[in-house]
């Protein structure tokens, strides 16, 4: 397998995680999808990640991927194969991508070259860190006082959302996530350890 992607997407950090947690071999190859259209030739989104099967046949947003690799060893089941738990894990996943997306979107706001700085849009801004606060809100609710985010044990839930609120310290350091959600930042420091985080942090620089 191939998976496509960047060093510095949580998305494609969220793979990665699962990857390594599921003792997968795959080989990793970074693209710059800002800097070429390349990606189009395999995802017509352009988009990383994407996973090249053994076969070659393309597989891309994170959640299918993720979906796909956790069937294909029996190591460490990260999703639940039905039932309540399962739409619990999924549930929370959505919840913690969905905050990456409102981040990455303020970002690009803040900071795509393609617009000037009269162009940007504080109130667009705004608009999407609301929805990063609120998210940020649901994962600690959903977490409360336990050891994992679902059924205290480890899952794709803790995965997600640990890329979530590692993407927001390394992207958006200003905001005391950390402060407002003490919970969540002890399932950080956790996960960090993990040698599966520590391999895909993102790079300093």
């Amino acid at each position: 397998m191939k998976l496509i992607g960047s060093l510095t997407s949580p998305y494609v950090r969220k793979v990665r995680i699962v990857m390594a947690e599921k003792k997968l071999d795959c080989q990793f190859v970074q693209e710059d999808v800002w800097g070429s259209d390349a990606m189009l030739s395999v995802n017509p989104l352009g988009k990383v990640p994407c996973l090249l099967t053994e076969a070659g046949e393309p597989v891309y947003d994170s959640r299918v991927i993720v979906e796909y690799l956790d069937t294909l060893s029996p190591v460490g089941r990260l999703i639940p194969a039905s039932g309540r738990e399962r739409a619990e894990v999924r549930t929370l996943e959505a919840l913690a991508d969905g905050l990456l997306d409102a981040a990455i979107l303020a970002r690009l706001e803040q900071t795509w070259a393609g617009r000037s700085e009269s162009q940007r849009s504080p109130a667009w801004i705004d608009r999407q860190m609301l929805r990063v606060h609120s998210a940020l809100k649901g994962l600690s609710q959903a977490l409360g006082d336990g050891n994992w985010c679902v059924n205290n044990h480890f899952s794709l839930a803790d995965i997600a959302t640990g890329c979530a609120v590692g993407y927001l310290s390394f992207r958006f350091p200003h905001i005391d996530w950390r402060g407002d959600h003490p919970n969540l930042a002890r399932l950080s420091d956790k996960l960090e350890a993990r040698a599966s985080f520590m391999a895909t942090a993102a790079p300093k620089s």
